[in-house]
């Protein structure tokens, strides 16, 4: 199996023993080092631990000859645009469980027409994890309302939709919502 766990580790700027601390359980820098270059066989397992310590999906760390890559040409910081150090590529974003989308006609907000945002679902519990996020609310007969999630009392969410002059309102016991994590915009 061919992987690109060097690949996705440089690109978050980890070394082989950062990688091995934030495994469960820790493992040592010598095993990342041979389960990247191949030395060693990258089981099911190893993937599954390797991609939780990196914050990516096992599936980011294999190489499928049907997943074209984006080769990275070039960095964009501060000082402007520079080649990367390392060749580098870039994994196109895969739709995961519990993400829907949001499109949208007609520019609001910070958004424009045409744009597409992926939002992950969460339950109840998760709510916290949405404050200060824009975020989609289900709403009885089929509606929903989008707006930015300001405050949570209880069972009461507080959101302050889009449009210039709207007023604030408040949700009570949805059953899940959904903060956008991904923006698709066509330039």
């Amino acid at each position: 199996m061919i992987t690109a766990i060097r690949e996705v580790r440089r690109a978050k700027g980890l070394t082989l023993e950062d990688v091995a601390r934030a495994c469960s359980p820790p493992t040592t820098a010598q095993t990342i080092g041979r389960l990247e270059t191949g030395t060693r066989t990258v089981s099911v397992d190893w993937l599954n631990r390797i991609a939780d310590a990196l914050g990516v999906t096992a599936a980011d760390l294999v190489k499928l000859p049907t997943r074209a890559d984006l080769p990275v040409a070039a960095i964009l910081d501060a000082g402007g645009a520079h080649a990367p150090k390392r060749t580098a590529t870039v994994a196109p974003p895969a739709p995961g469980p519990g993400l829907i989308a949001v499109t949208v006609a007609q520019g609001i907000g910070d958004y424009r027409s045409g744009d597409a945002l992926w939002c992950e679902t969460l339950a109840p519990a998760d709510f916290a994890r949405a404050l200060n996020r824009d975020v989609l609310v289900p709403r009885p007969a089929g509606r929903f309302l989008f707006g930015r999630l300001i405050g949570r009392e209880g069972d009461k969410l507080h959101l302050l939709p889009l449009g210039a002059g709207s007023r604030q309102q408040v949700v009570t016991d949805p059953p899940w919502i959904a903060p956008a994590i991904r923006l698709v915009r066509t330039l």
